[in-house]
């Protein structure tokens, strides 16, 4: 997908999760040069909620959808007063709009939570569905952020690696990304010794393992051959499962980056196991990177 020109896309409700989206957004915009797009979607005519009624001073069931975004704007320029902003209010479901909007994106960022509320540790479905359908990739803002892309206060951008070992539009996004906050990149690959593998003997008992873990190296080296040498990569292969192993990784992260395959023709949440852990337990912001592949 081409992005260049393309803005960058945030959804907004007027919760606070949406409110800190919009502020990380903005940030994220004007580190790319290109125009923030504020969207709000909704069946419903008025807002139901407290925190930015109070924010307009005007009664809860007076605030409409312009206000939203009016304010969403207001917020963004505040931050980078020559950020060019866009808004629109959609009279549609939220994650239909969004996905629809992530056509002509560079990048989606959403909160993690809307207004429909519950517990701040689970995702929100609006986020789960945008994450697993856009055309482009989706950034979730999830953990500890301080509400700004940049500067980040962990100093690094991971990356989770296949184990096919090919460069994939995630690993190309996260270089990019590390660039530009001028961050090193932590390009982490996970591998595990299936225990049919294991054996008893002494002189064997380690052996099965050291293949995986060369096979864990080679797969990083393959997939980071292309990366231009400004960049600094740090390459780290865990014994575990990937998803633990990423979510472990997040708590030392400013952004987690990871892939999620698109299949043509499969109607299904096209996640994977992987992405759809770390978007429930990340302590960082996620980048879920979709890779078109051929149906099988």
């Amino acid at each position: 997908m081409e992005t260049k020109g393309l803005p960058l896309v945030v959804g907004t409700d007027g919760s606070e999760p949406s409110l800190r989206a919009v502020d990380w957004a903005a940030d994220e915009a004007a580190s790319r040069g290109v125009p923030l797009r504020v969207v709000f979607a909704s069946l419903w005519e008025h807002y139901e909620g407290t925190a930015l009624a109070s924010d307009l001073r005007k009664p809860s069931e007076e605030v409409l959808a312009d206000d939203i975004v009016d304010s969403a704007a207001r917020r963004a320029r505040r931050h980078h007063p020559d950020l060019k902003v866009v808004t629109e209010v959609l009279p549609e479901e939220p994650e239909y709009a969004l996905v629809r909007e992530s056509r002509d994106a560079a990048a989606l960022v959403v909160g993690s939570r809307g207004r429909s509320g519950l517990a701040e540790l689970l995702l929100g479905s609006v986020s789960l569905s945008v994450a697993a359908y856009a055309e482009c990739p989706v950034i979730v803002l999830r953990g500890s952020h301080d509400n700004r892309a940049t500067p980040g206060t962990r100093g690094r951008v991971v990356v989770g690696v296949g184990e096919d070992g090919k460069e994939t539009p995630a690993v190309r996004f996260a270089v990019e990304e590390a660039r530009r906050r001028g961050v090193p990149l932590e390009a982490v690959r996970a591998w595990r010794c299936p225990a049919h593998e294991t054996t008893d003997h002494p002189l064997m008992a380690g052996e099965p393992a050291r293949l995986h873990q060369e096979r864990a190296v080679e797969a990083l080296e393959s997939a980071l051959q292309d990366v231009p040498p400004d960049v600094e990569v740090r390459r780290r292969t865990v014994e575990g499962h990937a998803r633990r192993v990423l979510v472990d990784a997040s708590y030392q992260a400013d952004l987690l980056v990871v892939g999620a395959k698109r299949r043509a023709g499969h109607l299904g949440l096209q996640l994977g196991r992987v992405a759809h852990a770390v978007l429930h337990h990340s302590g960082c912001p996620v980048a879920v990177v979709p890779h078109r592949v051929p149906a099988p």
